[in-house]
């Protein structure tokens, strides 16, 4: 086999190596690189206008093909200065063909395009590449990012949404919504108890198994009278007038000062001044108090009644004269104030004794479904009281245990309470309020976030769309710079085939 026809195959990591050992290049070739670099340093400061040199010099490298090339680029830039015997008198042309001089000693330019070579393929490609990939999955995060806001917004939003629905409330301004809707609570409790008579037929199961008439007091009243006052049912009968205290929704702050209705005391640092003790007689002699019984008069005469006294006060008025109104004995004809005032339903105390009961019958109804529905039934009957009630079945049980759950879920639903809170507390409805204005802060931050994480997923992808361009030109510059390398080492060892390996370009 012709020894022209063996290929010689060099793995590119060992090409500066594999130079070294075979004498081509100086193992010191670091030492004389600089002065080239310095002096292209200085003769790029001077070049000539020209298209090609622009292009040539535009973000590359410039190492020993370049140069050649700039050389063969001035020699039409710089015909002028050529005289007759082929020398250019141009400083410029000087400058450049020493330095081609300085990288051909020694194939110092061989050396420096291995090590170009070398740091493009193991470090500023993969380099590129992974910026590239980085930025593309920095986008891709972005995005999914993007898709987990929306996600979280639609179900901050709905929470909103279904909050207010069990508000019964628009939503637009919540607080006055909130405050509107209060007046509505009334009726509401009114419809509620409306349902309450359904309940009679086990009320009176119930007192008949317990024997007395006193259980589920509340609950037999509403039954029967309907969502009355709660004066109403204390004493058995209506009020004559009624004031409810006044619902303050604004929440009040204590005054810093004194206000204006404050008792003063004087000038005295809060001493009550009784003046001179000698003033006042309480006729005491020698510290004894003398009381005959014959000198304490019970009593005044009429003429002494009619007159007025030394102080002027005249005690002969009647009642109806001064304006003083005497109740009569009893509740008949009173004023239902305070709690009184309230309707059971929305009296904070009376609705808990409310909801108690409905509970209680609950407890029993689900008791003697349990009764009946047990496997020895006959015998668990003969121990309790439904011998009595032939009439009441599983069937009809069922049908009371369904209406008091009616009751119970209408007076102990979401918005019930809201609304009862909100009435009796006057720091709910800003704790209920605060609370859907977070969601709508929540909101409006996973907006603000969200349109961010777009901004930032286009400019990720914009800056690997513009890493593109310089990775694709620093592969095509290092497929240039190889394949000299390939042709100088190729001319050296008679024209044979050379193969840099593992460049993976």
């Amino acid at each position: 086999m012709n020894e022209a026809d063996i290929p010689i195959d060099i793995h590119a990591g060992k090409l500066q190596d594999w130079l070294v050992s075979r004498r081509i290049v100086n193992k010191n070739w670091h030492q004389y690189v600089r002065e080239v670099r310095s002096k292209i340093s200085n003769a790029l400061t001077d070049m000539p206008a020209h298209d090609g040199l622009v292009q040539l010099l535009k973000g590359a490298h410039i190492n020993y093909f370049h140069c050649q090339q700039i050389i063969d680029i001035l020699k039409t830039t710089e015909a002028d200065s050529r005289n007759v015997f082929g020398r250019y008198g141009s400083q410029r042309m000087k400058d450049w063909q020493d330095i081609i001089r300085l990288y051909e000693k020694d194939s110092l330019y061989l050396a420096e395009a291995a090590q170009i070579l070398v740091r493009n393929i193991n470090y500023e490609i993969p380099g590129i590449r992974k910026q590239i990939k980085h930025f593309e999955q920095l986008s891709v995060d972005s995005e999914k990012k993007i898709v987990d806001l929306q996600r979280s917004e639609r179900a901050v939003h709905g929470e909103y949404k279904a909050l207010c629905k069990q508000l019964g409330i628009v939503g637009e301004n919540v607080r006055q919504e909130l405050v509107a809707k209060v007046k509505e609570l009334p009726d509401m409790l009114n419809k509620i108890a409306a349902t309450v008579p359904e309940l009679k037929k086990a009320i009176e199961l119930y007192t008949a198994f317990l024997g007395t008439e006193e259980c589920v007091s509340v609950l037999r009243h509403v039954a029967t009278a309907g969502n009355t006052t709660v004066y109403e049912f204390l004493y058995s009968e209506p009020p004559l007038s009624v004031e409810p205290p006044p619902i303050k929704f604004v929440i009040e702050e204590e005054a810093a000062a004194v206000s204006d209705n404050a008792i003063d005391f004087g000038d005295n640092g809060g001493e009550i001044d009784f003046g001179d003790s000698a003033d006042i007689d309480f006729n005491v002699d020698t510290g004894e108090i003398k009381l005959e019984a014959g000198e304490i008069d019970w009593g005044a005469p009429e003429e002494a009644a009619s007159e007025p006294n030394e102080e002027g006060i005249d005690f002969s008025i009647s009642l109806e004269e001064s304006g003083i109104v005497v109740e009569s004995a009893g509740n008949a004809g009173g004023v239902a104030k305070g709690d009184e005032a309230y309707s059971i339903c929305d009296s904070p105390v009376h609705r808990e004794r409310f909801i108690n009961e409905l509970l209680e019958l609950e407890s029993f109804l689900k008791m003697r479904m349990y009764e009946l529905s047990t496997a020895d039934s006959v015998h668990i009957l003969s121990l309790t009281m439904m011998d009595n009630f032939p009439d009441h079945d599983a069937k009809s049980l069922s049908q009371m245990l369904a209406q008091v759950d009616v009751v119970y879920s209408n007076i102990d639903s979401k918005q019930i309470q809201h609304l009862h809170q909100i009435k009796h507390s006057p720091k709910y409805v800003d704790i209920l309020s605060s609370k859907l204005k977070q969601k709508l802060v929540a909101i409006d931050k996973m907006k603000d976030t969200e349109k961010l994480m777009h901004e930032k997923a286009i400019n990720f992808r914009q800056q690997s769309i513009d890493l593109k361009p310089t990775l694709t030109k620093i592969i095509e510059q290092t497929g240039i710079l190889q394949g000299h390398i390939e042709k100088d080492i190729s001319k050296r060892y008679k024209n044979r085939v050379v193969n840099l390996m593992g460049t993976n370009l």
